[in-house]
C-alpha cells in the first residue's frame, strides 16, 4: 500500500526554460519492500555515495585551497570592516570604476563610463558576488585566478590592469595573493595535435623544470633506441575559430551609463588598457612554444604527478589537426544567428584556434543548447552529450535537429526509455545517471554502454554540471574518453562544496554573462513579481 503524495505547487515563469515552483509536503509513505521500478533503477542519482568521505585530492592541486589573507582589517564603531587607512584614495578616482580591498572583494560602479571594459576583465579575473543595479561586487579566488591565465592573461597582466582601474592602490597582500595562486597555473598545455600528444608551454624553464622529476620523464616519448625526444621550438600563429561578425562587434552596451554623458575625462593609460584588450581579442598572435611528445597510454599518471607538482595540465584539442578521428557532417543552419553573449562565450573556448576545455556560464533561457550546438559544429567530431534527465536528453536532439544540418539517423539517445541504436551515429545523448550506472545492466544496455566506451569522442557537451554528484561524475569521466569537456550551466554554486573538484576535473570558466544584463536587453524574459492579498475574515 502506497500512501499518495499531497501537494501544492505554486509556479512563476522566471524566462524561457526557467520554471520556480514551491511544493507543500503533506504525507508520504512507501513501503521499502517493493522493488524500484527500470525507470527509476536507471534515472535516480546515486546521491549516498557522496555523502561517503574522500580523501581523494588528486584532481585538486592545493593552491585551489587558498583564501585572501584578511588579518589585520580594522573595525570602526559600527563593526564594520575600515579600510579607510589601508586604501588612499588616487587623485583622479572620480574617473576610475572600482575598489578592491583587502579581503579580496572588489567593487565596480556600473554607472562608470568605462564599466563596460572593466567588467569584461573582472568576469575574467573573479567570481561575481552581488549585481545590483548601481555597484557590482566581485571576490577574487584561487579558482578564477587560474581560469584568467587559462585563457591568456598573465600575472604582471591582472596586476597592471587592477592598479590602472581601481581607486585606490591595490593592496600589497592582494598583489602577493594573485602571484601566489597564477605563479604556476595556465603555463603548461597537453595538447592533442597529429593523432599525438605533447606537453606544450611558452615558458621553457617550466618544461626544464617538469622534465627533471623522474616520473614525468617516464612519461616522455622514447626512440627506437631508448632515448629520450628532442624538445620541440616552433613558432605558430594563432587566431580564433570563432569569426567575430559584426552585430557582435557592436552589439548593444552592457554599461547602465547614459549614452548622452560625457566620456572625455577617462585616464589616458585606460584608454591604452581598451585598445590592448581589443587587439588581444581580435588580432592574430604569435607564439614561441616549447614542447615534447608523451606517451598515449602514460596520459592520466602525467595529469596526476602535474597537478601533484603545482603545475595543472589545461586540455587543448587541435580539432582541425586531427586527421585520425574522422570529420561528421554537421553546419549550421543559416537560420541559428548567434547573440554577441554567445559568440563572445564561444571565442574564449577556441580563441587560439583550438578547442579549450572549460564551463560557459549563462543564464537559464539565454540559449546554453545554442552553444553546445556550435561548439559541435565548430569541432565536427564525434560529439556526446550529457544531460541530467530522459527529458533534457529530448530537449538536446531537438536543439541539434533545429539549430544544425545533422541528419535525424545521425543521432543516438540511450536513456531508460530510449536505446537507438548506436553504431554510425555522429551525436550520442545520454544521463550521467545511465553511464554512472554501477549495478547489473540489460544486454542491450550493456552493448550501448560497450560502444560508448570504445569511441574516441572529439567533444564532450555536459550540460547543468553543477547538479551532478561529484563522485558520479568522475566515474562518468573515466568510463568514456573525449578531448575536449565543455561544461554548460546556469550557476557555479553547488551544495557539496565540490565546485573547485568539478572544475578541475572538466576546465577553468571560460565565460560568464550577466544575468541582468541580458534582461535588460531583451535577451532573456523580466522577472515580475506580485503580491496577492485576501481579506479571508468575510469568508
Amino acid at each position: 500500500m502506497i500512501h499518495m503524495i499531497l501537494c501544492r505547487r505554486d509556479v512563476s515563469v522566471l524566462s524561457a526554460g526557467c520554471v520556480c515552483s514551491r511544493v507543500l509536503l503533506l504525507d508520504v509513505f512507501v513501503p521499502t519492500d517493493k522493488k524500484k521500478s527500470k525507470k527509476r533503477h536507471y534515472d535516480e542519482e546515486e546521491e549516498d555515495e557522496d555523502d561517503a568521505p574522500s580523501n581523494d585530492q588528486e584532481a585538486v592541486p592545493s593552491a585551489a585551497g587558498k583564501q585572501v589573507d584578511e588579518d589585520g582589517t580594522k573595525l570602526d564603531e559600527y563593526n564594520a570592516k575600515d579600510y579607510r587607512l589601508q586604501m588612499p584614495l588616487k587623485g583622479d578616482h572620480v574617473s576610475r570604476p572600482l575598489w578592491v580591498a583587502p579581503d579580496g572583494h572588489i567593487f565596480l560602479e556600473a554607472f562608470s563610463p568605462v564599466y563596460k571594459y572593466a567588467q569584461d576583465f573582472l568576469v575574467a579575473i573573479s567570481e561575481p558576488v552581488c549585481r545590483p543595479v548601481h555597484v557590482h561586487e566581485y571576490k577574487l579566488t584561487a579558482y578564477s585566478l587560474y581560469a584568467a591565465v587559462s585563457v591568456g592573461l598573465q600575472t604582471s597582466d591582472i596586476i597592471e590592469y587592477l592598479q590602472k582601474l581601481s581607486k585606490t592602490g591595490v593592496p600589497e597582500g592582494i598583489v602577493q595573493f594573485i602571484k601566489l595562486c597564477t605563479v604556476s597555473y595556465g603555463k603548461l598545455k597537453l595538447v592533442l595535435k597529429h593523432n599525438r600528444y605533447f606537453v606544450e608551454s611558452a615558458h621553457p624553464e617550466v618544461i626544464q623544470d617538469l622534465l627533471k622529476d623522474n616520473t614525468i620523464r617516464s612519461c616522455r616519448l622514447r626512440n627506437e633506441e631508448g632515448e629520450e625526444t628532442e624538445l620541440i621550438t616552433e613558432t605558430f600563429t594563432s587566431k580564433s575559430a570563432i569569426s567575430k561578425t559584426t552585430d557582435a562587434a557592436g552589439g548593444p552596451s552592457t554599461s547602465q551609463v547614459p549614452e548622452s554623458q560625457n566620456k572625455t575625462d577617462v585616464p589616458a593609460d585606460l584608454f591604452e588598457f581598451y585598445e590592448q584588450m581589443d587587439k588581444e581579442e581580435e588580432e592574430e598572435e604569435e607564439t614561441q612554444t616549447v614542447s615534447f611528445e608523451v606517451k598515449q597510454e602514460m596520459i592520466e599518471v602525467l595529469q596526476k604527478r602535474c597537478i601533484h607538482l603545482e603545475y595543472p595540465l589545461l586540455a587543448e584539442y587541435d580539432f582541425r589537426n586531427d586527421t585520425m578521428n574522422p570529420d561528421i557532417n554537421i553546419d549550421l543552419k543559416p537560420t541559428a544567428v548567434l547573440r554577441p553573449y554567445q559568440e563572445k562565450s564561444l571565442r574564449k573556448m577556441f580563441g587560439n584556434g583550438r578547442a579549450r576545455s572549460g564551463v560557459i556560464v549563462l543564464p537559464c533561457g539565454a540559449g546554453k543548447s545554442l552553444v553546445g550546438v556550435t561548439a559541435a559544429c565548430t569541432v565536427r567530431k564525434r560529439c556526446l552529450v550529457l544531460g541530467n534527465s530522459a527529458v533534457s536528453v529530448e530537449q538536446w536532439k531537438a536543439q541539434f535537429k533545429m539549430w544544425s544540418t545533422i541528419d535525424d539517423s545521425q543521432i543516438c539517445r540511450f536513456t531508460s526509455d530510449a536505446k537507438d541504436k548506436p553504431i554510425g551515429c555522429s551525436i550520442a545523448i545520454s544521463t550521467y545517471s545511465m553511464l554512472g550506472h554501477t549495478t547489473k545492466r540489460s544486454w542491450e544496455a550493456e552493448r550501448v554502454m560497450e560502444w560508448l566506451k570504445s569511441q574516441e569522442w572529439g567533444l564532450m557537451i555536459l550540460d547543468e554540471v553543477h547538479t551532478i554528484p561529484a563522485k558520479m561524475f568522475r566515474r562518468v569521466l573515466t568510463i568514456v574518453q573525449a578531448h575536449c569537456k565543455l561544461g554548460l550551466t546556469a550557476t557555479l554554486v553547488r551544495e557539496d562544496d565540490k565546485i573547485v573538484d568539478l572544475n578541475f576535473l572538466i576546465g577553468p570558466k571560460l565565460y560568464e554573462a550577466n544575468w541582468m544584463e541580458l534582461q535588460n536587453n531583451g535577451y532573456i524574459a523580466k522577472v515580475q513579481c506580485a503580491e496577492v492579498r485576501i481579506d479571508q475574515g468575510s469568508t
